[in-house]
């Protein structure tokens, strides 16, 4: 019987999210395609050290030792040939990754649903936007000063509206303003709202809590603050799922709270809340990135 993906958490990563390729992209940039081959070729056997998203995928496979739980495949713009080293690196570092795909100057963000993908994380953003404007689960991962630790615990912080849950009460923010917004999230308190870009993935970490539970936590952490709380948590809940911590925060600056928290990975939909001290994740979703708006 062939293998299936169908009852794990699949994750693709592209090797500008998973190892530090600033050298390789300075030779592309500067000297060409033919050069960047010949480049690859001549350091085949030099790994490249780890990248932004390399703690939290670390971790993440490191939970398949209590099981089948977790598939990491790599999604890469290469060429089979110039992507040999992103196998031979992954395998440096003792990353058990065995599956890829190399599109050769193509986005690979089709083949996701093919492959039952709840996340693709890319430093490439027009990779991520045309994933995302397709209706997948697609993030960008910013430029990080994270000093990853010996700590095998795998922390997760996810941003709530456009992240986990849809836009439609940022639309209520952005045309009426807060007092509006606040109004309409205590009418609408027991209505769940629909499921955001990351609803799936955070399903999946769930699954896996259930059987890791000690080595998995989940935060939210949001500008939402009471009343609105209420159906933040209300969602979670009607969605069937469930998070460890919960900071709402009321406007306040978010990065005191995650330098706290040093999570290895966290999303948010807004770059103004990403900060240099954790690995973090644009999710360029909804009407905070609507073309034309400039970046808060």
């Amino acid at each position: 019987m062939a293998p299936s993906l169908e009852n794990v958490l699949v994750v693709g990563v592209a090797s500008s999210a998973l190892f530090d390729l600033s050298a390789s992209d300075a030779v592309f940039s500067s000297e060409g395609e033919e050069a960047y081959r010949a480049f690859q070729s001549l350091h085949l056997d030099e790994p490249f050290a780890p990248g932004v998203a390399f703690p939290f995928i670390r971790r993440l496979l490191g939970l398949n030792s209590l099981g089948p739980l977790v598939e990491v495949i790599v999604l890469s713009r290469n060429s089979p040939d110039t992507g040999l080293r992103i196998l031979r690196s992954a395998a440096h570092h003792s990353l058990p990754i065995t599956r890829a795909i190399f599109t050769e100057g193509r986005a690979p963000h089709e083949y996701m649903p093919a492959l039952n993908m709840s996340l693709f994380l890319s430093a490439h953003e027009n990779d991520v936007r045309k994933a995302t404007a397709a209706g997948l689960p697609a993030g960008q991962v910013m430029q990080s000063s994270f000093q990853d630790d010996d700590d095998p615990a795998l922390r997760i912080a996810f941003d709530f509206d456009g992240v986990l849950a849809d836009d439609a009460a940022e639309r209520i923010y952005q045309s009426g303003g807060l007092d509006q917004f606040q109004r309409h999230e205590a009418l609408n308190v027991v209505t769940p709202l629909d499921p955001g870009p990351l609803r799936n993935f955070l399903a999946g970490i769930n699954r896996i809590q259930r059987v890791a539970e000690d080595q998995v936590r989940v935060s939210v952490v949001t500008a939402r603050s009471a009343p609105a709380h209420e159906r933040a948590i209300n969602s979670i809940k009607a969605w069937g799922l469930t998070v460890n911590d919960a900071f709402f925060l009321g406007g306040l600056k978010k990065a005191p709270i995650l330098d706290v928290l040093k999570p290895h990975i966290f999303f948010d939909d807004q770059r103004g809340h990403l900060i240099q001290t954790v690995p973090c994740v644009h999710i360029p979703f909804g009407v905070t990135n609507a073309e034309g708006r400039s970046p808060r």
